[in-house]
């Protein structure tokens, strides 16, 4: 290339120039045609709203003919994992939106394994991941594992229950627990921020690690940074969700109407929807680097250790190396010793001459 040509790639605005700037153009269009998975996990005692929450969220009806069972049905019933998947489109971007709903969990009266289930169920999605990625095929790997998991906290409760404590400190290291607070249009502004407080001493009291959201850089705009920094001072967030449109001073909203009046679910002020909802996609990618990076390599580690598979490797290199340098030191010392023995043969040799010598 001729040098009055680099002028060319260091003006942007030259026609057809192609530059490293439009990198991350390419990786947003390939993005974009090969669309997002993300896998959502709601836990928490029945009446909590979780579905109505869910179905707020995504504007959409994920439990259409859902039955809900009487309270003599729920004596007998187990912990069921139940997972709906559906493709959302906006402007050009599809995601694969899978909800995984816990129905019976902490309704029995003995609620001692009741998170087994839930555990067992996200162990096998990253077995299942793990099987795949260890495949010959791997160019269409279905991502199913839990990215976030939204755990509802009762608003009628003083903090957190026995239950609460032991289902999180059992899952906070396989997956990003995200603590909520349900049906917060129950409580009174005061009472939501000691609920708020309560519950955050008793998560680090108890050594429990909830999904941190990541520290903003210091190029980001100011306020992007003033949304992270309100987000953080969110958690837990105090929701209620609501697909019932009512109509306030001209305007539909989604709400809930009281005879005191209407509670706007995406309204700041009446709760931590648009919160919640603002975290969710904005730290979705960092959520999915988070399980692949932190929980799933976590769970990979474990399983390879407890198959002995990379301690096997080891060992076998390691008797290898020490086999090939027994040889080497084996070939040395046979060496040494017919260099020894020609020594003393040429020794022996010249005595014999020197002997003759003087005997002539």
């Amino acid at each position: 290339m001729a040098l009055s040509d680099k002028s060319n790639f260091t003006n942007p605005e030259t026609p057809g120039y192609v530059g490293f700037a439009n990198l991350p153009n390419q990786v947003h269009r390939k993005s974009v045609k090969k669309g997002f998975e993300f896998t959502l996990m709601v836990v928490g005692e029945s009446g909590l709203g979780k579905s109505t929450l869910v179905n707020s969220l995504f504007l959409t009806d994920l439990y259409p003919e859902r039955q809900i069972p009487s309270a003599a049905d729920k004596i007998d019933k187990t912990v069921s994992i139940d997972a709906s998947t559906v493709e959302i489109e906006e402007r050009g971007v599809r995601l694969r939106l899978t909800v995984v709903d816990t129905p019976g969990y902490g309704d029995a009266i003995n609620n001692q394994d009741c998170f087994k289930p839930i555990l067992k169920y996200i162990d096998d999605q990253y077995e299942k991941y793990l099987n795949d990625e260890s495949g010959l095929n791997r160019r269409h790997i279905v991502d199913n594992r839990v990215h976030c998991c939204f755990y509802f906290i009762s608003p009628t409760g003083h903090g957190l229950k026995p239950l609460d404590v032991e289902f999180m400190r059992a899952l906070h290291n396989k997956v990003n627990i995200v603590p909520v607070i349900a049906k917060s249009d129950t409580l009174t502004k005061r009472e939501i921020q000691m609920l708020k407080a309560k519950i955050m001493n008793e998560i680090d009291d108890n050594g429990i690690k909830v999904y941190h959201l990541p520290d903003s850089d210091s190029d980001e705009d100011e306020d992007f940074k003033e949304q992270n920094n309100s987000l953080k001072q969110s958690v837990p967030f105090a929701v209620c969700g609501s697909s019932q449109l009512i109509e306030v001073k001209g305007k539909k909203v989604r709400g809930r109407l009281y005879p005191w009046g209407v509670v706007e679910v995406e309204n700041p002020d009446h709760c931590d929807f648009i919160m919640l909802r603002s975290m969710l996609i904005t730290h979705m990618q960092d959520l999915q680097e988070v399980t692949h990076e932190v929980h799933y390599e976590n769970f990979r580690s474990e399983r390879l250790a407890k198959s002995g598979g990379g301690t096997a490797a080891v060992k076998t290199s390691a008797g290898k190396r020490k086999e090939s340098s027994s040889d080497k030191d084996q070939i040395l010392q046979q060496k040494e010793e017919e260099l020894r023995r020609m020594q003393e043969m040429v020794a022996q040799m010249q005595a014999q001459m020197a002997k003759k010598g003087q005997d002539v």
